[in-house]
């Protein structure tokens, strides 16, 4: 079976007055093993769990971590003016070590779009200005670039990247426009509750799109799955089909994702609907129970 390398998500809403539980959870993930962890992006209060700056707090986690590579999934891009972006991640990048994996999508929350300014109809084009200019100040010094949000002339980075060329790029969305963007910018696919047949679909139609360039074949196929251990309750209904079933098992959910790997999936990221107290004991079944039969 193809190697899968699992990660988890940090969105339970931690408790406000220990706020360094949740650095303590991303410890707790790395002593277990995990490959990754994850942190969304909000600006407003969502009910799904913890909503803050991916940025911030996986600075805050690669502090605390020395191994564990560190995934925005997703930040979106169209809220970060290009420069501010670029040179977030670079510092992020520096700090780390390199262990930034900058998951990047386009948003959709118009109560968000209206609260920064930002047009949501320009999301898909601030999107490819963004990481245009990002690349660009990431490989380049000086840079000059011309896009049609961001003009940069002679510009030099205040941090160069930790990474040659920039941290990795996985793109989200499923959508064609979605996927040429994985093209032209992305190291990576990033999906969302995905499932095998739609991994094998998105893994086609970049093969598809990208023609006989061999573009396809050094993309990362990875997802978000969501995950409720059994014996351990959910605080929110998973925004998707959760893995393994209504009614969980080691061996359902080994399944499902094994049948992710065969598809082409080799990066999945664990979303827990669960109260935060719980997250520690969510991620020993894990990988008690579920990665030994993934090996």
């Amino acid at each position: 079976m193809p190697l899968l390398r699992l990660g988890v998500s940090l969105q339970p809403r931690w408790p406000l007055d220990d706020g360094a539980s949740v650095l303590r959870a991303a410890r707790h993930a790395e002593e277990l093993g995990f490959d990754h962890v994850a942190v969304g992006n909000r600006l407003l209060e969502s009910g799904f769990g913890l909503d803050t700056d991916p940025l911030v707090l996986l600075s805050a986690v690669a502090g605390t971590t020395t191994r564990l590579r560190l995934l925005t999934s997703v930040l979106v891009a169209p809220y970060y003016p290009a420069l501010v972006l670029a040179n977030q991640a670079a510092t992020l990048d520096v700090v780390s070590g390199g262990r930034l994996i900058l998951g990047v999508g386009t948003g959709w929350n118009p109560d968000e779009f209206t609260a920064v300014g930002v047009p949501a109809r320009e999301r898909g084009a601030r999107t490819d200005d963004h990481l245009a200019a990002a690349k660009a100040l990431w490989t380049r010094r000086p840079a000059d670039f011309d896009g049609p949000f961001t003009t940069l002339r002679e510009a030099r980075l205040g941090v160069p990247p930790f990474t040659v060329g920039g941290p990795p790029v996985w793109v989200g969305g499923h959508s064609d426009a979605a996927l040429r963007r994985v093209l032209r910018f992305g190291d990576g696919w990033y999906g969302t509750g995905a499932d095998a047949a739609e991994v094998s679909d998105v893994r086609r139609r970049l093969h598809d799109l990208a023609g006989d360039t061999g573009n396809a074949g050094r993309l990362t196929l990875a997802s978000a799955a969501f995950l409720t251990p059994p014996g351990i309750p959910a605080v929110v209904p998973p925004p998707g089909r959760p893995l393994g079933g209504a009614a969980p098992t080691a061996a359902s959910v080994a399944d499902d994702l094994g049948r992710l790997a065969e598809a082409g999936l080799t990066a999945c990221t664990l979303w827990l609907p669960v109260a935060a107290e719980h997250v520690g004991r969510a991620m020993e079944w894990i990988t008690a129970e579920v990665a030994p039969r993934l090996t």
